[in-house]
């Protein structure tokens, strides 16, 4: 058993940073996509850093290249040039120090609610009765010990990606990546799932980054904002989001139109950005 398996439940929620100290790097990051017939260029020179315990939102126009900053940080591809660290080095899926969230459950429909959840640890070769018993806390948290026995088809959408949630947070991963993870549900369910994921990301001291199309979404989870061009994809600006209170409060917070108009003249004035 290696250190990581040996960290009890109550272990894994302990910060293992000081605050401010840097979770994940890029330095001077570009990526280029080779294709048969072209080479297409997704990242240009992106640079930004997140620290311990931060919510940073990543917006941009639509296939400006986030999800592909996002592949980056989770070690699924590798930077054409420049520099990705998480955690001080060069992120590998196999270190299990990033969980990805992605914008569909994917939860088997075979299997049941507290299976799902546990279904990376077991991928992982990390399941143990103390890893077991940290997930079903988390499921607990997300106010769903009583559907664990449930099936996926039991459950309505915001349910679902609750559960999803859990089977990420599981491992106890030091970089969360959420990528569009709202994107599929009615409005109203979005808006109060937003709250209880931010809730339950905060209380456990994530570091988390999310990409999103919605400004009032970021603005409404994130302490910081960043804001690439079009594609390639690099940083125009990053915004400190200065509102208290979990989404549904900053979002009736005078404050709030003028963060959303701040991002939105960045997202207008990045439209002549080059190709």
């Amino acid at each position: 058993m290696n250190e990581e398996e040996k960290r009890t439940g109550a272990e894994r929620t302990k910060p293992r940073f000081d605050l401010g100290e840097s979770v994940a790097k890029l330095t001077n990051v570009s990526l280029v996509y080779h294709g048969i017939k072209q080479e297409t260029e997704a990242v240009k020179n992106c640079s930004f850093e997140v620290k311990k315990g931060e919510f940073t939102a990543l917006v941009g126009p639509s296939g400006c290249g986030k999800t592909s900053v996002l592949s980056m940080l989770a070690g699924i591809v590798k930077p054409s040039s420049g520099s990705v660290l998480v955690s001080g080095k060069p992120p590998d899926p196999r270190d299990n120090l990033t969980g990805y969230m992605l914008q569909r459950d994917h939860l088997l429909d075979w299997r049941t609610i507290e299976d799902n959840v546990l279904l990376g640890l077991e991928v992982k070769g990390l399941l143990s009765d103390e890893t077991r018993t940290y997930a079903l806390e988390l499921l607990d948290k997300c106010a769903l010990s009583a559907f664990a026995r449930h099936y996926p088809r039991q459950l309505s959408g915001g349910m679902r990606q609750k559960a999803a949630l859990v089977r990420t947070l599981a491992f106890s991963p030091e970089l969360l990546l959420l990528d569009e993870p709202f994107s599929a549900l009615d409005y109203q369910t979005r808006l109060l799932l937003s709250g209880e994921v931010h809730s339950i990301i905060k209380r456990g001291g994530y570091t988390a980054v999310l990409v999103t199309h919605d400004i009032s979404e970021a603005i409404a989870m994130s302490d910081r904002i960043i804001v690439f061009s079009s594609r390639p994809a690099h940083v125009r600006r990053e915004i400190a989001v200065e509102l208290d209170g979990g989404p549904m409060e900053r979002r009736a917070n005078r404050e709030f139109n003028n963060y959303f108009d701040m991002v939105w003249s960045e997202l207008e004035g990045g439209k002549g950005d080059a190709h």
